[in-house]
């Protein structure tokens, strides 16, 4: 940026955003003063479009030293900016970043007051308990799901409670945040493997949706439920739901509109039907294109819903198709540009990789891919990353190849 560069961090603001580590408010003038959109501003630091945007906006804080670090050396942070915003920030338990997802003591006492004595309901709790769902979902990315099942079992029982005490406009309120609490359980038990229970949690969700007047949740339910058709082999199912939501709730958002839209070209790459998934990936790509011009306008559980994730589904498509340097040139890519954050969908994503790479005759590359996520795959990518690994051994010794009999070995430590 040459001379630029330096008047543009002698911009007070953008020095006090630096020097205080409030990367929001350092992305938001960062922006202003370059003309630079989330995306771009994204792809300069290493994270998606709607990490950005969840920064900007204080659904995300800045916790991660790797993340903090690239942030420096991406946005070209001069030295005299970064001693303070280097500093590691205070925290309870050492190297411990906690997200601070619990209320200040005003709050929390009337949270506390509405769930014992059934209270009405206010505005600030259902707020709060918006962002502590907010940051479940993050954790669960990290941790996968088994640890929170319990936990959100519980919090959605709290929600329930809460709807005796709710009037006004607060009622769709109580209901929409049970519906998302449902959902999120349908998709911990749909990542563990239990259909059944997922089936009836997604059911249960798009009810209270439909209740609430949620068109975004109702449609998403329908998408999430192709998405397990579609991991149970059964492109029709899938394609014939993903469709269902995309037609039966109008109004949708354009994020939503996208998944369901790529989900369907998922379906009909499982069916081996090339022409219906690239004009169907095609169109999702346009909707997404479109719906990260105004990422406020999506619901936040599209946080993942970015090209990075998109440039994956079409690896996937690739890989049903059998298209299979395609798989690897878009599941590498998408990889490269996942953050760390995404612990187990990265693990998922190598899985895949490894599963294209022994496709493509690459055997060597296969097992290095694989061997690296077998530890991961163990121990939060059960039973999808774990059976997916299966798959890549099975497909290297049908070839012949010696890195079959290896990859078997690695994967009977675990077993």
């Amino acid at each position: 940026m040459g001379d630029s560069h330096i008047d543009l961090w002698s911009h007070p603001a953008l020095a006090a955003a630096v020097a205080a580590a409030d990367w929001g408010a350092a992305f938001r003038t960062y922006r202003r003063l370059t003309g630079l959109s989330q995306t771009r501003l994204g792809e300069r630091v290493g994270l998606v479009q709607s990490d950005v945007s969840d920064i900007e906006r204080g659904r995300r804080r800045v916790t991660s030293a790797d993340v903090q670090q690239r942030i420096l050396s991406g946005l070209e942070i001069p030295a005299r900016l970064r001693s303070e915003a280097e500093r590691p920030a205070p925290a309870p338990v050492p190297a411990l970043a906690l997200a601070g997802p619990g209320p200040d003591e005003d709050l929390l006492a009337r949270v506390t007051s509405v769930v014992s004595t059934g209270h009405r309901v206010d505005a600030a709790t259902l707020d709060w308990l918006d962002r502590l769902l907010a940051e479940h979902r993050r954790a669960e990315d990290e941790i996968g799901s088994r640890p929170l099942v319990d936990v959100m079992r519980q919090q959605l029982r709290t929600v329930v409670d809460l709807y005796a005490g709710a009037r006004g406009p607060l009622v769709d309120r109580v209901v929409r945040l049970a519906s998302e609490h449902a959902q999120f359980l349908a998709w911990m038990a749909q990542d563990q493997g239990q259909p059944a229970a997922a089936l009836a949690w997604y059911d249960r969700s798009h009810e209270w949706a439909l209740e609430a007047g949620d068109a975004n949740m109702a449609a998403t339910t329908l998408s999430m439920k192709a998405h397990m058709a579609w991991s149970g082999g059964r492109g029709t199912r899938c394609v014939r739901l993903a469709e269902a939501a995309r037609w039966s709730a109008p109004g949708t958002s354009l994020g939503v509109q996208g998944m369901a839209a790529q989900m369907a070209a998922r379906g009909h790459a499982l069916n081996g039907d090339a022409d219906d998934a690239e004009r169907l990936l095609d169109d999702a790509q346009d909707l997404i294109c479109r719906a990260s011009e105004h990422p406020e306008d999506e619901p936040p559980w599209m946080y993942f819903y970015g090209e990075t994730w998109f440039t994956l589904q079409r690896g996937m498509a690739a890989l049903h198709l059998r298209n299979w340097r395609t798989a690897v040139d878009h599941l590498t890519v998408g990889l490269d540009a996942l953050p760390d954050e995404y612990r187990r969908d990265k693990t998922w994503y190598r899985a895949c990789l490894a599963h294209a790479l022994a496709g493509a005759g690459e055997p060597a590359q296969a097992l290095t891919v694989a061997a690296a996520s077998v530890s991961d795959a163990a121990a939060i990518g059960r039973p999808h990353s774990w059976n997916e690994l299966h798959t890549t051994a099975a497909v290297l010794l049908r070839r012949g190849a010696s890195e079959g009999d290896q990859l078997v070995a690695a994967l009977r430590e675990f077993d």
